[in-house]
């Protein structure tokens, strides 16, 4: 067990057997189990590749898509209880004094002021942004919000979050994967080329049996992803700068193409709904910008951690906030918001308005492209992130030691990323889950409000220790993120927060049955 230092005042409370689910473990003692042989992993990254992990990460095809719905609002009523938003419910019962009142669920549309939506979910997650990059440079492990937690809070909450992020990256990406491979079927069909249904949908589907065998494309994306990270870090960043890079160009495509086709009466009004609409356009978007965490579980295969991880969270904010507000901006020039309320204009916007004002087919493909990459970068980076998480805690004893095992020619934990990619492939092969995306955003909110936490315990318990950046005006910015998060987490359902509350349910009796017994620090008494 470790022992107590003066530099490290968190190592203390491992000295008392009756506090295991207390004890935080020192930061000293993480660093240096990192740099252990058998442990260490390759580093490859710099300060753009982990840019580029982070917009590879922040943008999906939802940019091509939820701006739309954003902008044209939403009403309706919600089929029970389990689906209505829990801040929602609560308004509604107050407003109308009635259970049918509570189901009715509705945002007024922001109309082109979405990208001041934009902009001011933006400035929230960056509140959460400069949390990460402070403790990120001070702890350059692997483990992100896991080991955070670890080193502030105690071996209880590294745990809650550590399962919280595997469920968050493993949902995150079975829907990604199903949807990349609807998306490609579609494409291809356009060309002629049908792929048999029974081999290219889920078995389980919208509460249904499909008939369908295998979601095969929805597998191999995933297993291909995952053959790639094992071989190793530096190949899968490449990758991901490309893919990033044909990402970017896209939109850039459609901004300057798009930006011809804008008439200026769209923009009229540009707030149809004031501040609520403003507001609430927010809380729609807000969930479009969660992946900027994923940088940090990079943190052991940086060459210089202390510098370049706050620069990629940071720089990887900016540059997507830029690019959001810019197609936000010319695709309601382009049309008026109220075009996207339903239909093909609501599940497409980019590409219908491009297709209805007559845009070249060619520029109309970029955007398939364009969505097409933003899929697959997801993916990479999320199954990167999952695979560091479960090595993280199986390095710290709380997961089988065949987690940490590092490839002898790769460096890289092959075994976790194998392992991470039937956890989602498999899933993704055989149901679509995209009724329960929400379980990852309700975990990523959860992850920034701890890491904010972290950084007031922190300054508090260790001023001395060296801090390549400091998040300002400790502890009212950290303080902000957790109000905010905590308050976008009222937003989202009913029957999303009873699987959450199941999901670490489960997980508790895991710890408690098995890891609390294997941790360094059960042997306290």
């Amino acid at each position: 067990m470790a022992q107590s230092s003066n530099k490290d005042q968190t190592a203390r409370p491992a000295t008392r057997a009756r506090n295991q689910l207390l004890c935080c473990k020192s930061i000293d003692k993480l660093i240096a189990e990192a740099e252990q042989p058998e442990h260490r992993l390759r580093k490859t990254l710099g300060p753009w590749s982990l840019t580029a992990l982070g917009i590879g990460a922040i943008i999906g095809a939802g940019i091509f898509v939820l701006t739309g719905t954003a902008a044209a609002g939403e009403h309706y009523e919600v089929s029970s209880i389990l689906h209505a938003q829990v801040l929602d419910l609560v308004i509604n019962v107050l407003r109308t004094g009635t259970t049918a009142g509570a189901l009715m669920h509705g945002r007024p549309p922001a109309g082109p002021s979405i990208a001041i939506s934009f902009l001011i979910v933006a400035v929230a997650c960056g509140f959460a942004g400069l949390c990460y990059a402070e403790l990120a440079s001070m702890i350059p492990v692997a483990g992100s919000a896991y080991t955070y937690s670890y080193a502030t809070l105690g071996e209880i909450f590294a745990w809650i979050i550590g399962w919280d992020l595997i469920l968050e990256y493993a949902v995150s990406n079975v829907v990604v994967a199903v949807g990349f491979s609807g998306y490609s079927k579609a494409q291809l069909a356009a060309f002629g080329l049908n792929l048999p249904d029974k081999w290219s949908t889920p078995v389980w589907a919208a509460g249904s049996w499909t008939g369908a065998y295998f979601n095969v494309p929805g597998f191999l994306i995933v297993f291909f992803l995952s053959l790639l990270l094992v071989r190793g870090v530096r190949e899968s960043a490449e990758a991901n700068n490309v893919m990033v890079a044909i990402k970017i160009a896209a939109i850039l495509i459609f901004l300057v193409v798009g930006g011809m086709l804008v008439n200026r009466g769209n923009w009229v009004p540009f707030a149809p709904s004031g501040l609520s609409g403003i507001l609430t356009g927010g809380a729609i978007v807000f969930f479009t910008y969660i992946g900027f965490d994923s940088v940090s579980t990079a943190a052991e295969e940086c060459y210089q951690p202390q510098r370049d991880l706050p620069f990629g969270i940071i720089t990887s904010l900016i540059v997507c906030t830029v690019l959001y507000i810019g197609v936000a901006v010319v695709l309601l020039g382009m049309m008026k918001y109220t075009t996207f309320i339903t239909g093909r204009a609501a599940d497409a916007p980019v590409a219908y308005a491009l297709r209805t004002l007559g845009a070249r087919p060619v520029f109309q493909a970029v955007i398939v492209i364009g969505a097409l990459m933003g899929m697959i970068s997801s993916i990479l980076v999320y199954q990167y992130a999952q695979a560091r998480i479960w090595y993280a805690m199986s390095r710290d004893r709380l997961l089988p030691k065949l987690f940490s095992a590092v490839h002898p020619k790769f460096k890289t934990p092959h075994w976790s990323t194998w392992i991470a990619c039937f956890a989602v492939g498999i899933p993704a092969g055989l149901v679509d889950i995209s009724d329960a995306a929400d379980l990852s955003n309700i975990g990523t909110l959860f992850a920034f409000v701890l890491v904010s936490l972290g950084v007031i315990l922190l300054r508090r318990r260790q001023p001395e220790r060296p801090r390549a950046f400091r998040v300002p005006l400790v502890p009212w910015f950290p303080i902000i993120s957790v109000v905010l998060c905590g308050g976008l987490m009222t937003g989202l359902t009913v029957i999303t927060w009873l699987r959450f509350v199941g999901w670490l349910g489960i997980g508790l009796a895991i710890y408690f049955l098995y890891s609390r017994r294997r941790s360094e620090f059960a042997s306290a008494g």
